[in-house]
């Protein structure tokens, strides 16, 4: 009994040691791309991304090799941060970290409600956190396995996903399709990849936009799948509708002229499993 409580005691001293070193570079990373900590609010944000299990869970992932340490913030919304990580090799990788403390998973049961692979739901916050981050692996591992033009998903642990870095090879992501110029290709391509993506990837983004777009050296890459739903999902064709709907009307602002509507549901869903590679 005196060496299993000492044995227990040198573990709990380890894990805190674990704890404080991934605490401290997750400070770093966050005070590198913005001022963070200085008083209570901020405190509080930084404990909601990095909580004691996300900290165990981000040093399992280090261990495992999906990176070596964090360098930076690369985006933040409302449930998740992104972080631009690197390996040992030196290659970029985008972490992110899904935050326990959302409410706005439960807000969106819509998208796994209904969705027949994924069919057991934790719904307290950390289960549906974890939901998420298996769901957009699943569903990045689907497109990119489709060829849909996505960021390569590398790991998941948790409530933390690993994937391909879009950007720069100091840390810069990719600018957003809002952020540049669009031509007609532009519209053409991002159809084709919704196609894509409905056909052979089985998928439908479900939240796709010019926010949701990188355009990176002349290409266009679809990214944030964790809304992304089954084409046997019950809302499907509506999210679908939904989708075309936003990028349509996006390029009309930019005086991009583009196709009916409901010509392109009706051709994409007609087509499915067709094997056509018509331009839409």
């Amino acid at each position: 009994m005196k060496h299993l409580r000492e044995r227990n005691d040198e573990e709990g001293v380890q894990d805190s040691k674990v704890i404080q070193a991934v605490q401290r570079m997750a400070e770093i990373a966050d005070k590198r791309d913005r001022v963070l900590l200085n008083n209570e609010e901020e405190r509080k944000v930084f404990e909601e991304v990095f909580d004691r299990k996300t900290l165990f869970v981000l040093y399992s992932l280090m261990n495992k090799g999906a990176f070596s340490y964090l360098n930076g913030v690369v985006s933040s919304g409302k449930e998740s941060r992104v972080y631009w990580g690197v390996k040992n090799s030196g290659e970029n990788v985008a972490v992110k970290v899904y935050l326990v403390a959302s409410s706005d998973f439960k807000r969106r049961l819509r998208y796994v409600e209904g969705d027949p692979r994924f069919k057991k739901i934790r719904r307290d916050s950390r289960g549906m956190a974890e939901t998420w981050a298996r769901k957009e692996f699943t569903n990045l591992k689907q497109a990119y396995d489709a060829g849909v033009r996505v960021p390569k998903p590398e790991s998941f642990e948790g409530n933390v996903l690993v994937m391909e870095f879009i950007g720069d090879s100091n840390g810069l992501r990719a600018p957003l399709l809002l952020e540049t110029e669009v031509k007609k290709k532009d519209y053409l391509e991002i159809m084709k990849s919704v196609k894509t993506l409905y056909s052979k990837a089985d998928l439908v983004h479900a939240d796709l936009s010019e926010y949701n777009v990188f355009k990176y050296q002349g290409k266009n890459i679809l990214f944030d799948f964790g809304s992304a739903v089954s084409v046997n999902h019950p809302s499907s064709e509506e999210f679908l509708k939904r989708d075309i709907q936003n990028i349509n009307n996006f390029f009309q602002k930019r005086s991009v002229r583009v196709f009916e509507e409901q010509k392109i549901l009706s051709h994409i869903i007609k087509n499915k499993g067709s094997g056509s590679s018509e331009a839409v």
